[in-house]
């Protein structure tokens, strides 16, 4: 056996041991900064019943799965009580779960699972809205005097049959609907079904907080806030300017100015920050900030009192391989001026898959291992999506017909929604992919599930999931890869993206070629002459490749300890 395979045996065996290590009450060991955290989006995962709908039982029939994988932390989108015309992010119960998904029971046995496994639970915290069927809600349109009527944004119209503004959904058409029996109209950032909680009104901040606390006495390690950056809109109703065109669903483009980025949103992040805080576990913060520039992203840190982890969109949005953009913004958000943890990643419920968007359709694979090493050697923490370690595709629905998701149904043909990369996932090649017994899963197993699979690639040592479970032990294993520093070179190259992270003398060279032809570059300065490979696609025999001549394949990874 080779010296390199011995080394990532080993890797594997510290890596998953280091997971194991949970901080004890009031211990406070930044674990959010070293584990990976691993989305998975309930209906898709695991099925235990046989209703073709993955469940909070499956989640639990696979942790040993994730705990060989190297995951440290999961992150489950909403399992609460929903109408599910969002799929889950209408909710109208927070503090209790939906009954296709499982028990509270299941629930607690699912955490006590995962903590037995080094693996902390997050759970997702939807801010701004709730769905129209919470009773919050069913109370505020009942009437214009109502207690709770000031919990949700109501005004009167511009005129008959006329919205208060020109707001507009993110999901299309008038971001205001009217309310026949009150005669006024309420606001929604999204769907109709999803009102705009009033976060003005202490008493929804109490209300929220209060959910904060009821799952973390349940034992989960933290939240990940969605769609935070509008939470608050103009208390003037100013129009949003319009812009050039039209979008999918045939509106008037138009700038959100004055839905979004309202500076009450650190007020109420720091409060919520001290929520949780009173835990013992450290418990984390994630927020999914899809902020126009890191300037802006970096004020959700505060000054270390806000968010620990700011989901970093501009990376993950920059949808093309480009050595030169990833430095630009790699180096940006390493040098935020709050000092921040980088949260990183490529894909999640809302997005189509990474392959879909780097791959060029002839090396794809390549590629594949190419942003997992991109996401799991670079300083921050790291998100992954379920299915991606297998290099899983978007699957778009081929007749409007088979649309789930609602903006599909609305932007047909042009907007086919969130269905193709929210599939369930592919364990093994049987028929339903090992994901339910049910003949009918909720969302068709694509063809290509034959293929890319986890047991199917476990076999293979050169596959998408072996790559993966590499990088992944490797990050823990490595001290350099697991917090050490980063420093960009070799930065006027515009193929390659190299970088090498140090710690305590112990340097590890990174270099991703983002081109199709192969390339041969020349790291210079570092203290030693040759690297021994970590890992490298395509395999290397090598056990020392000069640093005055590392030769790359096209889409080629190599990831390195300096000598």
């Amino acid at each position: 056996m080779s010296l390199v395979r011995c080394l990532l045996l080993a890797g594997i065996t510290l890596g998953t041991n280091l997971l194991a290590q949970p901080s004890g009450p009031g211990q406070k060991d930044d674990w959010w900064k070293h584990a990976v955290i691993y989305e998975i989006y309930p209906r898709s995962f695991q099925d235990s019943n046989g209703d073709g709908i993955g469940d909070i039982n499956g989640i639990t029939s696979r942790l040993d799965y994730l705990h060989d994988l190297g995951v440290g932390a999961i992150w489950i989108t909403p399992m609460y009580p929903s109408p599910g015309v969002d799929y889950g992010y209408d909710i109208s119960n927070y503090t209790a779960l939906d009954p296709e998904y499982g028990t509270m029971a299941d629930f607690d046995h699912m955490v006590a699972e995962a903590k037995q496994r080094g693996i902390r639970v997050i759970m997702d915290y939807v801010i701004n809205h709730t769905s129209d069927q919470s009773p919050w809600f069913i109370e505020s349109r009942s009437s214009r005097t109502n207690p709770k009527r000031d919990w949700y944004i109501w005004r009167d119209g511009k005129g008959p049959g006329l919205p208060p503004n020109n707001w507009q959904s993110w999901f299309g058409h008038s971001a205001w609907t009217y309310d026949e029996k009150t005669g006024q109209w309420y606001y929604h950032y999204f769907y109709k079904q999803q009102p705009d909680l009033n976060w003005r009104n202490p008493e929804v901040e109490k209300a929220m907080s209060d959910v904060l606390r009821f799952w973390m006495d349940k034992g989960v390690d933290g939240f990940r806030i969605d769609a935070v950056s509008r939470l608050f809109e103009d208390p003037n109703l100013h129009d949003d300017p319009y812009r050039p065109g039209y979008n999918a669903y045939g509106d008037r483009n138009i700038e959100h100015k004055y839905t979004d980025n309202y500076p009450e949103v650190n007020d109420v992040l720091k409060r919520l920050r001290k929520v949780v805080g009173k835990y013992p576990g450290d418990p984390v913060l994630i927020t999914e900030a899809d902020e126009p520039n890191i300037t802006e992203l970096t004020k959700l840190y505060g000054q270390g009192d806000e968010v620990q982890l700011p989901m970093d969109f501009q990376i993950a949005d920059l949808n093309k391989l480009s050595a030169p953009d990833f430095r630009l913004l790699f180096d940006q958000v390493e040098n935020n001026t709050a000092h921040g943890q980088p949260e990183l990643f490529f894909s999640n419920h809302d997005q189509r898959r990474q392959w879909d968007r780097y791959g060029d359709g002839v090396h794809n694979d390549e590629i594949a291992k190419l942003m997992a090493a991109l996401l799991l050697t670079t300083r921050g923490t790291p998100q992954m999506y379920y299915g991606e370690e297998i290099g899983m595709r978007t699957t778009d629905p081929a007749r409007i017909e088979d649309v789930h998701d609602p903006i599909g149904k609305l932007g047909w043909p042009k907007e086919k929604g969130r269905d193709g990369e929210r599939t369930p996932m592919q364990w093994d090649n049987s028929p339903n992919s090992g994901f339910t017994t049910s003949p009918k899963p909720w969302l068709p197993i694509p063809p290509s599930a034959a293929t890319y699979n986890v047991e199917t690639e476990k076999k293979d040592p050169n596959s998408i999931f072996n790559a993966y479970k590499t990088l992944l032990a490797l990050r823990q294993s490595e001290p350099a890869l697991r917090d050490g520093s980063y420093q960009a070179l070799d930065e006027e190259n515009p193929y390659v993206f190299s970088f090498i992270r140090v710690r305590e003398g112990s340097t590890v060279l990174v270099s991703l070629n983002m081109s199709a032809e192969p390339r041969t570059i020349s790291v210079k300065g570092l203290k030693g002459t040759t690297a021994g490979p970590l890992y490298s696609s395509p395999a290397s025999g090598d056990e020392a490749i000069p640093l005055d001549k590392i030769q790359l394949a096209p889409f080629g990874v190599l990831v390195a300890k300096v000598q």
